[in-house]
C-alpha cells in the first residue's frame, strides 16, 4: 500500500482538477450596502446536457490515517462540495491516462474551503475529517449514468501531513 501525505489547498496546485473556492483576499466588490464582499465567479460549472442541482450530503467523518482504494468520476458534469461548517475536509483526485486514474494526490482544505471539481476529474469518496460532515453539494442533473469508478489493486494511505 503507498503512503501520500496530504497537501494544502492551493488554487495553483488543484488547477489540473478543478477550482479552490475561498474568500481568500480582497473581494472583487462590496455589495450590500458595504456589509458583504462578493468573491465573484470562483468557478467553472459545466453539466453538459443536465443542469444544475443542490443537493445536501451527510457523510461520516473519517481520520488520517486514511486508507482508500476506490475513486469516481463524472464524464457529464462538475461537481462542488461546500462544507457547511468551519472545517477542513481531506480532497483526494487523481490525473487522467487513458481512460485510468493515475497516481493520487491529496489535499486538505482551511476551514470553511470548498471545491469545484472539473468534469471528468477522478476523485476520491467525500472526506470529512470531522463531524457533521454536512456539504452542500451542486452537480449535474439529468439522463444517464454520470459516475464511473475504478478500484486501485493495492490500495493508498493518506497519512497525517
Amino acid at each position: 500500500m503507498q503512503e501520500i501525505i496530504p497537501e494544502p489547498l492551493t488554487a495553483e496546485a488543484f488547477a489540473p482538477f478543478g477550482d479552490l473556492l475561498a474568500t481568500s483576499g480582497a473581494p472583487d466588490k462590496w455589495i450590500n450596502e458595504g456589509a458583504c464582499g462578493r468573491y465573484h465567479d470562483r468557478a467553472s460549472l459545466d453539466f453538459g446536457s443536465g443542469r444544475a442541482g443542490i443537493s445536501l450530503f451527510k457523510a461520516d467523518p473519517r481520520s488520517l490515517p486514511y486508507r482508500f482504494d476506490l475513486v469516481e468520476r463524472h464524464p457529464d458534469g462538475s461537481q462542488t462540495f461546500l462544507p457547511m461548517s468551519e472545517h477542513p475536509f481531506l480532497v483526494i483526485v487523481a490525473p487522467d491516462l487513458s481512460d485510468r486514474p493515475g497516481m493520487p494526490r491529496a489535499f486538505l482544505t482551511a476551514p470553511g474551503e470548498g471545491i469545484n471539481l472539473h468534469r471528468g476529474t477522478w476523485h476520491g469518496v467525500l472526506t470529512p475529517l470531522h463531524a457533521p460532515g454536512l456539504f452542500a453539494v451542486v452537480d449535474r442533473i439529468g439522463d444517464g449514468a454520470n459516475l464511473e469508478e475504478y478500484r486501485f489493486p493495492e490500495g493508498f494511505i493518506v497519512m497525517s501531513g
